[in-house]
């Protein structure tokens, strides 16, 4: 490719990214409407799924989300129902985030999203898989030269 090439808009990998990205939340939105959420709201209870009783700020590096918008996410999911914040009792600086009886409850439901969502395109596991695993390799490889979180993975 020719060095004036790469300033195509359709050689930008970021490009990409940012399309694809926008692309597959038009696909999670009619599979998250029925229960409630947003995107966010999801990946939220997704990563409280698998590890319940974090706090703020882990729960914020797991998901790349700064403060600023994490906690109006958490104060909808605690309007909701689906989660409590409460003050650690060893360090009143740290805020826990806990699932409520509903936040569990609303997994099961959940729970058929991902089948749904790659049933509604024409993309085979395999290859879904694969993107996956070449995708947080690239991810790691950024994050080894940006000193990010993802080369700890």
């Amino acid at each position: 490719m020719q060095p004036n090439e790469y300033m195509k808009l359709e050689h930008q990998l970021c490009f990409a990214f940012y399309t694809c990205s926008r692309e597959m939340m038009k696909l999670y939105r009619p599979l998250l409407s029925p229960l409630g959420l947003t995107y966010t709201q999801y990946i939220t209870l997704l990563s409280l799924w698998e590890q319940d009783g974090v706090t703020v700020k882990e729960l914020g590096a797991k998901l790349f989300l700064d403060s600023g918008t994490l906690t109006p996410l958490l104060k909808k999911l605690e309007a909701m129902g689906l989660i409590t914040r409460t003050r650690d009792k060893a360090d009143e600086r740290s805020v826990i985030i806990e699932l409520t009886a509903k936040g569990q409850d609303l997994r099961e439901q959940a729970a058929e999203v991902p089948t749904k969502l790659y049933a509604g395109t024409n993309v085979r596991i395999e290859d879904i898989q694969a993107m996956h695993e070449h995708i947080q390799s690239f991810l790691r490889k950024i994050g080894e030269v940006t000193g990010g979180r993802e080369a700890e993975r």
